[in-house]
C-alpha cells in the first residue's frame, strides 16, 4: 500500500533519557510533556527505541535509557491522537506471550493507537549484560512472532517450539479494539519473508534523502513479495555536523524538501530521528512539517 503525495504520515522518535543536555527532555514527565507538544503540533505518530543497555560508539559505559514499554504505557495514558510505536521491540528481551499481554494492555489504554514494531535484535552487549541468549535469532524471532500474532489475532496461543512454549495462553480481558498492526524492522530475505507473511507494515532505517540504498530496499521488498505499508526512518544530523555527515540538516527548508522527496517515493510514513532531540530542533522540525503540509494542500 503506497501513500499519495498528501497522504504520507510523519512521525517522530521521542527522546528516552539516553542523552542529557540543554533543552533535551530526559525525565519521564518531561518526555510525556514533549510528546503531548509534538502531538498537538501535528505529528501523526510517536516512537520509542527498545534498548536495555546501549553503548554509543566506543563508549565504555552504557547510555541511560528508560525502559520502552513502561514509557509506552505512560504515553498511552497522556496522549490522545497520535499512533504510538516501537522502532523496534526486540523479541528476545521478553517472553513472547508476556510481550503480547503488554502490547494488549498498552493498545487498550491508548484506545487502539499502538503499532507493534518487532525485530530480532542486534546489539549483543545488552544480551550478554542481561543474560539473554543471542544465538539462533531468526529461529527465536519466528517462534516469538507465531506466539505474539496468535494471541493478538486469535486471542490465545498453544505452541510447542524449540525455544518457546504456550498452553492455552489467553489474551484477557478480551480486546475492545482491533488487534494492533505488526510492523517488522528487518533486512535479509528470510526476515522479509516473515514480514510478507505476518506483518502489516515494514520499516527501513536510517536514511537521509532517497538514494541508492533505498533503491536496493525497494528491489528487496518487491522480490520478497512485501506489499504492506512501508515506513522509512529519516536521520536528522546534529547542528554542528559537517556538510558531508550522514543525515538531513535540521533546517525547516531542508527538512520540508526531504519530506517532499520521500512523499514522491510513495512511502506511507516517514519517521524522523533528531540527533539530538532538543526542543529547539523539534520546533524547527514542526515548522518543516507545517510547510510541507501547506505545500501539498
Amino acid at each position: 500500500m503506497l501513500a499519495t503525495l498528501t497522504g504520507m504520515r510523519i512521525g517522530l522518535v521521542l527522546p528516552m533519557g539516553d542523552e542529557r543536555g540543554p533543552g533535551i527532555p530526559s525525565s519521564g514527565r518531561e518526555i510525556f510533556g514533549f510528546a503531548r507538544d509534538m502531538e498537538q503540533a501535528g505529528f501523526d505518530s510517536l516512537w520509542l527505541f527498545d534498548h536495555l543497555q546501549a553503548y554509543e560508539g566506543e563508549a565504555a559505559d552504557p547510555s541511560a535509557t528508560w525502559e520502552a514499554w513502561t514509557l509506552l504505557a505512560g504515553l498511552a495514558a497522556t496522549t490522545e491522537r497520535a499512533s504510538l510505536g516501537t522502532i523496534v521491540t526486540c523479541t528476545g528481551f521478553r517472553p513472547p506471550a508476556l510481550l503480547a499481554r503488554m502490547a494488549h494492555s498498552v493498545h487498550e489504554i491508548s484506545g487502539g493507537r499502538l503499532i507493534l514494531g518487532l525485530g530480532a535484535g542486534w546489539h549483543e552487549p545488552e544480551y550478554r549484560a542481561f543474560g539473554y541468549p543471542f544465538d539462533h535469532r531468526y529461529s527465536r524471532f519466528e517462534e516469538a512472532l507465531t506466539v505474539i500474532r496468535g494471541m493478538l489475532v486469535d486471542g490465545s496461543s498453544t505452541f510447542d517450539g524449540q525455544y518457546y512454549r504456550t498452553n492455552d495462553a489467553r489474551l484477557l480481558p478480551p480486546p475492545t479494539q482491533p488487534a494492533p498492526p505488526i510492523l517488522i524492522g528487518t533486512h535479509g530475505p528470510r526476515m522479509l519473508a516473515l514480514t510478507a507473511k505476518y506483518a502489516q507494515a515494514y520499516n527501513t532505517s536510517w536514511h537521509a534523502l532517497p538514494a541508492e540504498r533505498w533503491t536496493k530496499v525497494k528491489a528487496s521488498l518487491e522480490q520478497a513479495g512485501v506489499t504492506q505499508r512501508v515506513t522509512v526512518g529519516l536521520m536528522v544530523k546534529g547542528d554542528n555536523a559537517s556538510d558531508d555527515a550522514f543525515g538531513v540538516r535540521c533546517e525547516p527548508g531542508a527538512l520540508a524538501e526531504a519530506f517532499q522527496r520521500w512523499a514522491a517515493e510513495g512511502i506511507d510514513e516517514l519517521i524522523v530521528l533528531l540527533d539530538p532531540a532538543t526542543v529547539d530542533r523539534a520546533e524547527r522540525t514542526v515548522q518543516a512539517l507545517h510547510d510541507f503540509r501547506a505545500s501539498t494542500t
